[in-house]
């Protein structure tokens, strides 16, 4: 077994099989045809196995050297990432950072993180693109999105940074009409107001405890296609609805906003960054990564309604 291995034979060892001689792989390196045979052969001596089959006119790998270049290839690459992610980490973050997120979540949360980001870092621009629709990614035109809710499968890279619930809620005007509602089931009587942007938008599973569950069909007196929109008409007394807590927090604590049956959940969701598949993100996206990270973690440690779950 080896007790220390020289990381630098692995590079040797990997460029003579790429170039197909000893001589070339030297070129390639820059340093003599000799050290790069002693290291090689030192490799193969410390594991015990041929890797190389030499001859006048080309080396070439063994069956085990073919296997263990594979490895090598991939440590190495690794190895490079790390110190590109260090050397980036290290740098002051420049340039346009291009961000994508749902309306709600982009006025409400990342509407303040972005100007501390660009308050900290004066190198720095932001060019942010609210929709409810998915964003591609995979056109090179975004660095990153935010998405929340429930991810698809993809073969996006995502991160879960923070989870938001789901709240019903109502004007203040409501509080009579509501004053006998004991039940989700109590609720096909009054107006709601739906969002288009979600992809069941009448359809609603509660549940309190473990046990009791229900699951409630709604009637539209109003359907609207954003959030934001769907805030406004509720604000206004056009009816109730479902909304993400990280929206209406500031309703409810004001009490512009009441919260109809706290003591029955609806299913929380995710806040995930999402990014374009990449060996390492710029130092522009990381920091503001970690800036929106602190902006959840502070989020979720502020006490929201009575009775609404952080």
């Amino acid at each position: 077994m080896v007790e220390t291995m020289n990381l630098n034979r692995l590079a040797y060892f990997a460029a003579v099989v790429d170039a197909g001689s000893f001589t070339r792989a030297a070129e390639r390196l820059g340093i003599t045809k000799a050290v790069v045979s002693h290291q090689v052969a030192q490799l193969e001596q410390d594991l015990g196995a041929s890797l190389l089959v030499r001859t006048t006119r080309r080396v070439h790998p063994t069956e085990a050297g073919v296997m263990f270049h594979a490895r090598c290839v991939m440590i190495l690459r690794e190895a490079e990432d790390a110190f590109d992610e260090l050397a980036q980490a290290a740098i002051e973050p420049t340039g346009t950072l291009r961000i994508t997120a749902p309306n709600d979540y982009g006025a409400a949360v990342l509407a303040p993180v972005i100007a501390a980001f660009t308050a900290r870092y004066s190198a720095c621009r932001v060019e942010q693109a609210l929709s409810d629709q998915t964003m591609d990614l995979t056109s090179g035109r975004v660095d990153m999105a935010v998405r929340v809710g429930w991810l698809a499968d993809s073969s996006l890279q995502a991160r879960k940074i923070g989870s938001f619930q789901q709240v019903l809620v109502a004007a203040p005007a409501f509080a009579d009409r509501i004053a006998g509602v004991l039940d989700p089931n109590d609720l096909a009587s009054l107006p709601f107001v739906a969002n288009m942007a979600l992809r069941e938008p009448l359809l609603w599973q509660f549940s309190r405890g473990d046990l009791d569950r229900r699951a409630v069909r709604l009637q539209a007196r109003i359907a609207i296609d954003t959030t934001p929109g769907v805030l406004g008409v509720v604000r206004a007394g056009g009816g109730l609805s479902v909304l993400p807590d990280f929206l209406v927090a500031d309703e409810l604590a004001s009490g512009r906003l009441i919260q109809i049956l706290p003591e029955w959940s609806l299913p929380s969701g995710g806040i995930h960054t999402v990014y374009p598949a990449a060996r390492f993100r710029p130092r522009k996206v990381t920091a503001f990564v970690e800036m929106l990270i602190a902006a959840e973690q502070q989020k979720r440690a502020i006490a929201l309604a009575p009775g609404l779950a952080s």
